[in-house]
């Protein structure tokens, strides 16, 4: 069960650092939305640090909890057109 616990939690921070990396904003510089953006962007970037914070402490289940969260961060603006992805990406599902 361990071992499970460490493969997802690998499996998820590389998701959302590789999110991270493929999120481009959409919305124009100096808007509302664009100010939007930065802020999902900022909590995704926090709980990626605060995620391998707790597995460098040995507690993966808040590492994996953070990625999670930060994951769902990215994809809450992806779906709110704050950011766009290339359409060839497993990342997120666009349903």
């Amino acid at each position: 069960m361990a071992a499970d616990l460490e493969e997802k939690t690998d499996r998820y921070e590389q998701m959302l650092a590789d999110a991270l990396a493929a999120a481009t904003t959409t919305p124009a510089a100096e808007t509302p939305l664009a100010a939007a953006a930065a802020d999902c962007r900022e909590m995704a970037e926090s709980y990626l640090e605060d995620g391998r914070h707790f597995r460098e402490s040995g507690d993966t289940v808040n590492a994996l909890a953070a990625f999670s969260y930060g994951y769902g961060w990215l994809d809450c603006g992806i779906r709110m057109g704050l950011f766009s992805v290339p359409e060839d990406t497993e990342l997120f599902t666009m349903a």
